[in-house]
């Protein structure tokens, strides 16, 4: 039985659905290419993706049939950039089911939509005393902005303890919130170790305290369904280049009587609707956000990317990335003195580990020779290391593109790199 996802984002059983993988493949020019003359198996999607030959074609015809500046222009390139730059942003609502394109901003990335909640949300909302929630299995992104806020604001950062499995310790979670309780930042999958938070119970409690919550979910979107309807979410941030994108453009969601209530992060061009030298009026949602020229050509090439996942159908890349765990963790699992680092029960394509005695960087470099790319270190995510007492970790994470092929690959150079460092 293969395993799809429900609207809110957890694997649930379902009937086996075709899914092509070689076809898929032939999608993606540079999985043709060789490295150190070997094929390249790339396993570092977690830190960005691969582009299908669509997402490609959508830049250059943009950059070769209507590159213009957006908004205001009354010639023709201009409003055809407009529309087109308005029509992924109308994608971007449908593949988060928000109720409004005005509750979806273009970011430069995740990093970028959580700084924008911090310094307008949090600037506003959180004061002396009061407390932000976060998990120990963070990225950074969703560290770091909230210790500034809360060095500014005399505020308590609060963090939720994992089990040996990466699991969020839901019990000690709850323990954490009281009345000076305002924000819960959350990962909705773990880029460290792949754990699926359960993010619907973790939504529900906060708002039994009347806090807000806010989920990164740059690891989710390229391989769950996402409904922030029916999560009930206030925001949700992700980045296009780990979903097929390009780099440098994301979304943030937010509701809309939040968006409304918040300052602007920037001030400049097109976030106005007229300004004097005595007093500026901002523009309407979601331009209020989005100062300056936009990056179009990203918003254009991250629609080309999330109409292909849909076309595809999140389901069966699910489907297939979760057969692909499954085998992935078994082969690993077989081989003599490699550990796993995070096994929570509900995970995502990603695995994390560790092999005695051979620093994590060495695992790369050998595994780089045989033309497997996977990612070293600590993964942007200090403070988990720390609690699993490993300085970093080998990250192999998986796309819809990748095959059983590539497991086994990585198997092979895996029992090469204990040979030699034996």
């Amino acid at each position: 039985m293969m395993t799809a996802t429900n609207a809110i984002g957890w694997p649930h059983a379902a009937e086996p659905i075709e899914f092509d993988v070689y076809r898929r493949r032939a999608d993606f020019p540079i999985l043709s290419r060789k490295v150190h003359g070997k094929p390249l198996v790339y396993l570092d999607n977690a830190a960005t993706a691969q582009k299908p030959q669509a997402v490609i074609d959508a830049l250059v015809a943009y950059y070769t049939t209507e590159n213009a500046n957006i908004h205001r222009g009354v010639h023709a390139l201009s409003e055809q950039a407009t529309e087109s730059y308005e029509r992924s942003r109308a994608v971007a609502q449908h593949t988060l089911n928000a109720a409004d394109t005005a509750e979806t901003v273009f970011v430069r990335g995740t990093t970028e939509g959580i700084n924008l909640v911090a310094q307008t949300w949090g600037r506003a909302n959180i004061g002396r005393g009061d407390e932000i929630i976060i998990s120990a299995m963070e990225h950074h992104s969703n560290i770091v902005p909230w210790q500034l806020l809360c060095e500014e604001k005399r505020a308590r950062l609060r963090v939720a303890p994992i089990n040996d499995d990466g699991e969020l310790l839901l019990d000690e979670f709850e323990k954490l919130f009281g009345p000076r309780t305002k924000l819960v930042a959350l990962g909705h999958i773990s880029n460290a170790l792949g754990t699926i938070n359960p993010v619907s119970q973790v939504i529900e409690l906060a708002h039994r305290f009347h806090a807000r919550v806010l989920l990164d979910g740059a690891q989710a979107v390229p391989h769950l369904k996402v409904d922030v309807q029916a999560l009930d979410v206030d925001f949700y941030v992700f980045s296009g280049h780990k979903v097929y994108g390009p780099t440098g453009i994301g979304v943030l969601y937010g509701k809309r009587q939040l968006l409304e209530a918040m300052p602007p992060y920037q001030g400049g061009g097109d976030m106005i609707s007229s300004v004097t030298f005595e007093k500026t009026l901002y523009n309407r949602l979601p331009h209020k956000f989005e100062a300056g020229t936009p990056h179009v050509s990203g918003a254009i090439g991250l629609a080309a990317a999330l109409e292909y996942v849909q076309a595809i159908g999140i389901d069966r890349i699910a489907a297939h990335e979760q057969e692909l765990l499954s085998y992935a963790t078994e082969q690993l699992r077989a081989i003599p003195g490699l550990r796993l680092i995070g096994t929570a029960r509900e995970k995502a394509g990603v695995v994390s580990f560790v092999i005695d005695g051979v620093h994590p960087h060495d695992i790369g470099t050998v595994l780089d020779q045989e033309g497997i790319a996977i990612r070293t270190g600590h993964h942007c995510a200090q403070p988990l290391m720390q609690r699993f007492g490993v300085p970093a970790t080998a990250r192999a994470s998986l796309a819809l593109y990748n095959t059983a092929d590539d497991i086994e690959k990585l198997v092979t150079a895996l029992r090469k790199v204990r040979e030699v460092f034996a």
